[in-house]
Formats: C-alpha cells, sequence, structure tokens
C-alpha cells in the first residue's frame, strides 16, 4: 500500500471523536480511517492526567500497529494530556489534537457572553488556560464543568424528557445571559439539538471537529501525504467495549 494510500487513526474515550471523524470525511471522502473507542475506559475527563495519557499512548500504539500515516487524538481531556508525549514519540507521524472553539466563539461578534462547557480535566489543564488567557480580555467568558453529560452519548441518549432535565439542570443559570456556547468535549455536539431546546435557537453552538479536520488535511498536505485518488475511502470502526459499541458508533456517524 502506498503510503498516500494509508488509513488515518482515529482515537476518543468513547463514541464522541465520531462527531470530529465526521467532520473529517466531509472534508477528505477520498481518505481512509481507522476509529477506535475506547469506551470500556471512558470517560477520560474524570480521570487523573497520568491515567490518560498511559491509555492515549496504548490507543496511539495500537492504531500504528495497524499502518496509521497520521493520529488524530479527538478527545479534548486526551490531547491535553497526551499530545504532545506523542508528538515526541512519532516525529514523523502527524499527530493532530482538538481543542475547545474559543477563538470562533468569541470573534463571533463583540461582546456578549461565552459559556464553555467542558470536562473537569480540560478545564484543569495549562494547555486550555493558556488558550483561554489569550481571548479572555475580548468579551465574558464562563467555564461550566459538565460531570455525566457524555456518559448520555456514550448510551445512544441524544434527546428525550430525561437527558433534556439533565442538561436543563447544567444550563438553568446560564438562560437569558448566554449567547454562544462552546462544545468543549467531543461528545457535545450530539447533544446540541437538546441543548438548543434548553437554551433557545438563538444561542450559537461551537466545537472544534471543523478545525480539526482542516488542520489534518493542510498536515498531510504539508507531508505529501494526502490520498489524492478519487475513489470513496473506507472507514473502520473499533471499540474497546463490545460490538454494541460499534453499531452506536455507526449511528452516531450517519445521524
Amino acid at each position: 500500500m502506498k503510503n498516500c494510500e494509508k488509513p488515518i487513526g482515529f482515537f476518543d474515550s468513547g463514541v464522541g471523536g465520531i462527531s470530529v471523524l465526521r467532520d473529517s470525511v466531509n472534508l477528505m471522502p477520498n481518505e481512509n480511517f481507522i476509529y477506535f473507542g475506547d469506551s470500556k475506559n471512558a470517560p477520560y475527563g474524570t480521570k487523573s492526567v497520568g491515567e490518560v495519557r498511559d491509555l492515549a499512548v496504548a490507543n496511539a500504539e495500537m492504531l500504528v500497529s495497524l499502518g496509521v500515516k497520521a493520529i488524530v487524538i479527538a478527545c479534548n481531556s486526551a490531547t491535553s494530556a497526551a499530545a504532545e508525549l506523542l508528538r515526541q514519540k512519532y516525529p514523523d507521524l502527524p499527530v493532530i489534537g482538538v481543542e475547545p472553539a474559543i477563538k470562533p466563539a468569541v470573534l463571533y461578534k463583540e461582546g456578549g457572553s461565552v459559556l464553555v462547557m467542558a470536562t473537569d480535566m480540560t478545564l484543569g489543564e495549562n494547555k486550555f488556560k493558556a488558550l483561554l488567557d489569550k481571548y479572555k480580555g475580548m468579551c465574558n467568558i464562563e467555564l461550566l464543568p459538565c460531570p455525566g453529560l457524555m456518559e448520555w452519548v456514550e448510551k445512544g441518549i441524544l434527546e428525550g424528557e430525561e437527558v433534556e432535565k439533565f442538561v436543563d439542570g447544567l444550563l438553568s443559570d446560564y438562560k437569558g445571559r448566554i449567547d454562544r456556547i462552546v462544545l468543549g468535549c467531543t461528545h457535545y455536539p450530539f447533544l446540541s439539538k437538546t441543548i438548543k431546546k434548553v437554551m433557545g435557537e438563538e444561542v450559537v453552538l461551537f466545537d472544534g471537529g471543523e478545525g480539526t479536520a482542516r488542520e489534518l488535511l493542510r498536515r498531510l498536505k504539508g507531508m505529501n501525504i494526502e490520498n489524492t485518488g478519487k475513489n470513496k475511502g473506507e472507514i473502520k470502526f473499533l471499540n474497546s467495549k463490545n460490538e454494541d459499541e460499534i453499531e452506536l458508533s455507526k449511528r452516531l456517524f450517519s445521524c
């Protein structure tokens, strides 16, 4: 297999990274992809940095053994914990992480208020704090850790009274005073309809999937390993838990 035809490897703490995979496939439909969801060890956001780093390294090693030409860390917590380490470990491979889409949210308009929804780990990491420092003077930015939110996506429950009540409990204090929300976990875009229902259609949502996809393409072109073939690529779904999670991954990719 030519180097440009090799698959791009994605990994996440579960099925959330499918949101980033979808954006990448839309941008690069002729590329081949392998997606690994570590649902057995989800969530990552409540673990220690060391635990997440070890899991991320193991995930990357598995993908490298499958012959990938690039690695996308489709998880904010794993990006914070392990991106730099993986770049050092695999200097010849593009390693692309994700980050909360604070920049486009802040630049969307002057003033107003931005709410960043993310895991405790993402919000507490120095990488996130450095990103926040760049933009916090431009508008009001509030941070909201969301324990338990990603688990709804892992269960495949994206809409309905039960999850709506949970989301309302998280966001009730922000109704009427927040006009933009950054979805700082790759699971959260799957709950966009529910979040909009709770907060109102006028609230604008931002996530980092499209930016990650564009950065991936830029890196592939820069290393001359972009697949320029005309045939549609293949996607292989893997999961550390069981076959049900693979079926959920396929369903989320198609929704």
